[in-house]
């Protein structure tokens, strides 16, 4: 199990490895922990399964030399990280190097689903429903005031008010604010360029929250959805502080949809999940009324696993106790290794050019 990481969501990423651990019941389980300061570490196993909170404290550790004798003791890492450095790519790679098995999506889906432009690039050349938008970069950014002011109101003119502005690179809601004047846009933008160097501007979408989850390997055990969740923020919008500190969103599963609706659902989902070329798991987000029909806000390829998490809640109600999900997440990442070491090392002649 690996936690912790130098994102902002470093302490949602604690709880969520609490949760694994807890429920990796048919498993040996080892820890291992990246400090807000980016230094691996080697918490205490035996104090996390008394039930004491994780937290990303240990002996440090060569990370490669810890990685790779997870691969010589055919182990699999449980990466239950989040945001930048933790679900972007960068630490697939790593394991990738390495050689080791891991749950999860690989370096190129990782990477485009943690952009949010990139995803909803991907999407629409696929035809696939994605929200309004205007991308602010980083060269437009640093622009003296009066210039970026003018970048702003343009994108507000073609996407009306209100507006949310987010970080392009960042999950959680953290740097996300919802704006309803030019100056609040202004001032959102700001908020957002604390987290990144590029800032995306959405068209405000009138409708519900539902999510779907995503479980199996885009070149394997076929992708299947869940039972869609619904979300009714306690906020303005779902927050944060409303996702982890209020205890105020409410959080509906299964979503109250017909059968046809929550068809559309799970089919929509399991579609994005073979655009993207997701392996293990994804929670596919949407926004949703009945006269426009389904948007897809975000696709989040390592989801919070908490205990008030939709990805484990709308597993249970479709029949996968956490125990078992967890269980087949380490299954998947087995057969997708697997398969990934057999092209490495016995390519299929069949497929060769000559």
């Amino acid at each position: 199990m690996l936690f912790g990481g130098e994102s902002p969501e470093h302490e949602v990423s604690c709880v969520s490895a609490q949760a694994v651990v807890a429920n990796a019941d048919r498993y040996e389980v080892d820890l291992l922990a990246i400090t807000k300061g980016g230094e691996w570490v080697r918490p205490n196993i035996v104090a996390a399964l008394s039930g004491e909170p994780l937290v990303a404290e240990g002996e440090p550790v060569d990370a490669y030399k810890a990685i790779s004798e997870v691969k010589m003791t055919g182990g699999v890492i449980f990466p239950a990280l989040h945001g930048p450095k933790g679900e972007d790519g960068t630490v697939q790679g790593l394991f990738d190097l390495t050689g080791v098995a891991y749950v999860g999506c690989g370096v190129l889906a990782s990477a485009v689903c943690m952009d949010k432009v990139a995803t909803k690039q991907t999407l629409a050349s696929a035809g696939l429903p994605v929200v309004r938008h205007r991308v602010l970069t980083a060269d437009q950014l640093i622009k003296e005031n009066q210039l970026i002011k003018k970048d702003i109101s343009e994108a507000l003119a073609e996407l009306g008010l209100p507006v949310f502005v987010k970080p392009v690179n960042m999950g959680s809601s953290i740097g996300v604010s919802k704006a309803t004047n030019l100056e609040e846009t202004i001032a959102a933008v700001a908020e957002a360029a604390r987290y990144d160097r590029t800032v995306l501007i959405e068209e405000a979408i009138d409708g519900r929250e539902i999510e779907c989850s995503l479980l199996g390997n885009f070149q394997g055990t076929p992708l299947r959805a869940s039972v869609p969740g619904e979300i009714v923020p306690g906020d303005d919008f779902y927050t944060y502080a409303d996702k982890y500190k209020n205890n105020q969103a409410l959080l509906i599963v299964p979503a109250p949809l017909d059968a046809t609706e929550t068809a559309e659902f799970q089919e929509m989902s399991i579609q994005v999940g073979e655009v993207l070329g997701i392996d293990g798991l994804a929670r596919v987000d949407f926004l949703y009324n009945t006269a426009s029909g389904p948007f897809i806000n975000e696709v989040n390829t390592m989801p919070g696993f908490t205990p008030i998490s939709l990805y484990p809640m709308t597993w249970k109600e479709s029949g996968l106790s956490y125990s078992e999900l967890v269980d087949e997440l380490v299954q998947l990442a087995l057969e997708r290794h697997e398969a990934r070491q057999q092209l490495l090392t016995h390519p299929d002649e069949s497929h060769r050019l000559s």
